[in-house]
């Protein structure tokens, strides 16, 4: 088994352990130990950190050395400064939005596994050249949807995909349904107001929700 077959082994892992992998946008690093406490409970415990903040990495540390059972990554991955800073700070994986061949460069010069972002035909021929099997659809609702990712099982059945951006609790059942798909990313289940109440409850109530999703 080569690097990147373990790597993948792992992200398949991490995709397998819920149906949906909450996206969390954090602007205070503060509450980001109560907060992933509360979604691990709920029964979502890979959370991708997405470096859309200042205050993402700290997050991640935090969760990563205090919330056991917990499997943190980190998303918005563009290059190997990203994948180099979210190793440091202890993510066990990295989500791209889309791919560069300086970034799969990057990946396969680095210990974290990659789940790349993908949304044409095209870019999974290349990813698949490249060794990488899960892969990210995004933004999954704007790219097509369920329709395409149910077109591409059939020229395209060794992949298997985490769809993100623009799903609900509402519509993944019907991307969770497809054969190609293990898991959704979500971020309804950190909104922001709960977020800044401190509302864990709230949270961890729908992240229950979430975890009683199954993929068909």
């Amino acid at each position: 088994m080569n690097d990147i077959e373990a790597k993948q082994q792992q992200i398949e892992t991490t995709m397998r352990l819920a149906a949906v992998i909450p996206v969390v946008v954090i602007h205070d690093a503060k509450v980001a130990v109560a907060m992933a406490r509360a979604l691990v409970a709920g029964g979502t415990p890979a959370i991708e950190v997405t470096l859309r903040t200042p205050a993402a990495l700290e997050a991640v540390r935090a969760i990563a050395a205090e919330v056991e059972g917990a499997m943190v990554g980190v998303g918005t991955v563009l290059g190997e400064r990203d994948l180099q800073a979210a190793l440091q700070a202890g993510a066990k994986f990295a989500v791209s939005p889309g791919v560069s061949p300086r970034l799969l460069d990057a990946a396969d010069d680095s210990a974290l596994p990659l789940l790349p972002g993908a949304a044409t035909a095209s870019e999974l021929m290349t990813l698949l050249e490249r060794g990488y099997r899960h892969l990210k659809f995004f933004p999954a609702v704007p790219a097509g949807g369920a329709k395409l990712l149910g077109a591409w099982a059939g020229p395209l059945p060794q992949v298997r995909f985490c769809p993100t951006g623009g799903i609900s609790l509402n519509s993944a059942p019907e991307f969770l349904a497809l054969p190609n798909v293990l898991c959704v990313g979500g971020s309804w289940l950190t909104p922001a107001d709960r977020l800044a109440a401190g509302d864990w409850a709230g949270i961890e109530l729908l992240a229950r929700e979430a975890a009683r999703l199954r993929a068909g």
